[in-house]
């Protein structure tokens, strides 16, 4: 098989080790900064230029877009698509889980646990946000924040008051949800691949730190999960459309909430935890999807 993996950077833990278990696995892995794609759009034949050079004889494509790239990348993405070529992560869910606020109505709908939420344009509603979702403490998170960024702990109604106040001045779109205390500032990701959880690990916030991810200084412990936490997890990867996903939840005394549906979740913590080939799952997942 030729399989184009859309990367901004080979040297990225989770493209390289892609790159190594497609060839592994005796397939020609080739890797496209899709932000470089020319997509030429015409009657009856979609095609892409790369470097001035038509793209011809892909049979399969492993996106991993970033969240700044979510626009374009889509797009590329779309037109392997029309090309009639298999895209590990299709299009329409990619931008689907990207939206977060979308991901969570859809979520919501299909049953699943979260986090009660509150999400608002108006600055006049901030006492019926916070209340709404239990009271402060309340976490406030950017729509478009990532890794961690841009996502506060309010300890007091006060602090949320005037941190809600400062993002809707600058027209930033938030989410206000409860805070989970019995997490103790750790939450676990489950990792679906063609709706199998092939890997899951737990990660546990740094001294002072209320979010576990991994660029925060978080550390990742291999973790069994539930039948409940592995349903929830295929469920919610199932209800999104992503082939391949990182499901992050929270665990409470009213069983897993989730927070996040990743479609481009790293590599490396996942693999380091668990002891398995995550990147091997993937190209396997591929070849399944190749032959049919």
């Amino acid at each position: 098989m030729n399989i184009v993996i859309l990367s901004r950077n080979p040297k990225l833990y989770s493209t390289r080790r892609l790159v190594e278990a497609g060839e592994q696995h005796g397939h020609k892995v080739t890797v496209l900064d899709h932000m470089k794609c020319v997509l030429v759009i015409e009657k009856g034949r979609p095609h892409i230029y790369y470097q001035g050079k038509e793209i011809s004889e892909v049979d399969a494509v492993i996106p991993r877009i970033g969240a700044s790239a979510t626009f374009y990348g889509s797009a590329v993405v779309r037109q392997f698509e029309m090309m009639k070529i298999f895209t590990a992560v299709e299009s329409q869910a990619l931008m689907r889980s990207r939206d977060k606020l979308r991901s969570l109505q859809l979520l919501s709908r299909a049953g699943l646990g979260m986090p009660k939420t509150a999400f608002t344009y108006s600055s006049k509603d901030i006492d019926t946000l916070v209340d709404q979702v239990g009271g402060a403490p309340v976490v406030i998170k950017l729509l478009e924040g990532t890794q961690g960024i841009g996502v506060i702990l309010a300890e007091t109604k006060k602090v949320a008051q005037s941190v809600i106040e400062g993002f809707l001045s600058l027209d930033a779109n938030i989410l206000v949800q409860e805070f989970i205390k019995e997490a103790k500032a750790a939450d676990i990701r489950a990792f679906v691949v063609d709706g199998q959880v092939v890997g899951a690990m737990k990660r546990q916030g740094a001294e002072g730190e209320f979010r576990s991810n991994l660029h925060r200084g978080g550390k990742a412990t291999l973790i069994q999960l539930s039948a409940e936490e592995k349903a929830t997890a295929i469920k919610a990867a199932k209800k999104l459309g992503l082939g391949i996903a990182g499901v992050d939840m929270l665990q409470s005394e009213r069983g897993p909430l989730i927070m996040e549906v990743n479609s481009s979740p790293g590599l490396e913590g996942i693999e380091g935890a668990t002891g398995v080939d995550i990147a091997g799952k993937i190209i396997d997942y591929v070849e399944r999807n190749e032959i049919q």
